[in-house]
């Protein structure tokens, strides 16, 4: 009984979406996409992930995380949220995500809160993600920006994809513009996308080999984190990705300066005479300009390949394909 009820109300939003569509005379994402049909919506998802933040700081980097991880395989359309069915595996299980992406339970909480302030599903899981990033970084003492909205969630999810496409904390720096390139974002929004390392914590396996065997790394560092990370064993302890984990700023490109960075492919943005360094330095000096430019790439990122008007649908479980 409760899927054909969502299913109805889904019939009766879509309705209401296609004559938002129809208005504005295009398909393109829009800021106030829900000014309309649901003004309470972005309300609703900004007061979870403030709760959630001032519960526990590190979430919010995570709930930044997922909408990357989102937006990079197959575009911006919620399917790293979809649990493994027998049509598909689930994302979550792909390398890069693997016992450590999280958040989906706030994710959870945001859709049911949205889901009651809007009277049934109104938002995608897609643009969840997109607002909560954007709301994480607000929360953790970062820019602000307008959200484009209007995606639409995807119905399949691909494993696949995500074990190749994601960038890897063990790439250099050719593998990482090939891999931003792929998705239309230059070396600039390289850049800038991975000073979001600037909050957050990263696991032992994850930075064990550099703090080992990299040269290009500031030896005291390197002992202060081997100290967390031993040579066997420990590979879920975390270390913070920048000295101020819990608060967005630019301690992240002034540890890079110093080859303080935590991972093999941060390090790589600022190594001896490599194309990044300059942008590297002008956002270690300049947290102004980090915080236009990263508002911009953001957007520019939320943007890669949504789905959107009839396109995929709104789930009514963000876990979950709507059944017909």
């Amino acid at each position: 009984m409760g899927s054909k009820i969502c299913f109805y109300l889904v019939a009766l939003i879509v309705l209401s979406l296609v004559d938002h569509i129809r208005i504005s005379g295009s398909l393109d994402l829009d800021p106030n996409f829900y000014d309309e049909i649901c003004p309470q919506a972005l309300p609703a998802i900004e007061r979870v992930v403030e709760e959630a933040v001032q519960q526990e700081p590190r979430i919010g980097a995570s709930l930044l995380r997922l909408h990357f991880h989102d937006c990079f395989v197959n575009g911006c359309d919620g399917s790293i949220l979809l649990d493994t069915t027998c049509d598909f595996t689930s994302e979550k299980f792909a390398v890069p995500n693997n016992n450590s992406a999280r958040g989906f339970d706030v994710v959870d909480r945001i859709k049911w809160e949205v889901d009651r302030a809007c009277g049934g599903p109104v938002v995608s899981c897609a643009d969840i993600l997109a607002v909560a990033a954007r709301d994480s970084v607000v929360a953790l003492g970062g820019p602000n920006w307008e959200v484009q909205l209007g995606r639409r969630d995807s119905t399949t999810a691909s494993i696949d994809k995500a074990n190749t496409d994601i960038p890897s904390p063990s790439m250099d720096l050719p593998a990482l513009i090939t891999t931003f390139s792929n998705h239309g974002l230059n070396l600039q929004d390289l850049v800038v996308l991975s000073g979001s390392h600037t909050i957050g914590f990263a696991q032992c396996s994850l930075f064990r080999n550099r703090i080992y065997n990299e040269n290009n790394i500031d030896s005291s560092f390197a002992s202060k984190q081997q100290a967390t990370c031993p040579l066997t064993g420990g590979d879920s302890n975390l270390a913070p990705l920048d000295p101020t984990a819990a608060l967005f700023d630019t301690k992240y490109f002034d540890n890079l300066v110093m080859k303080k960075g935590l991972l093999h492919s941060d390090q790589q943005l600022f190594n001896a005479g490599c194309e990044t360094d300059s942008l590297v330095q002008a956002y270690s000096s300049d947290p102004d300009a980090f915080a236009m430019d990263f508002v911009n790439s953001m957007i520019k990122m939320g943007n890669i390949c949504p789905l959107t008007g009839d396109q995929g649908q709104i789930r009514c479980n963000c876990r979950k394909v709507n059944s017909n």
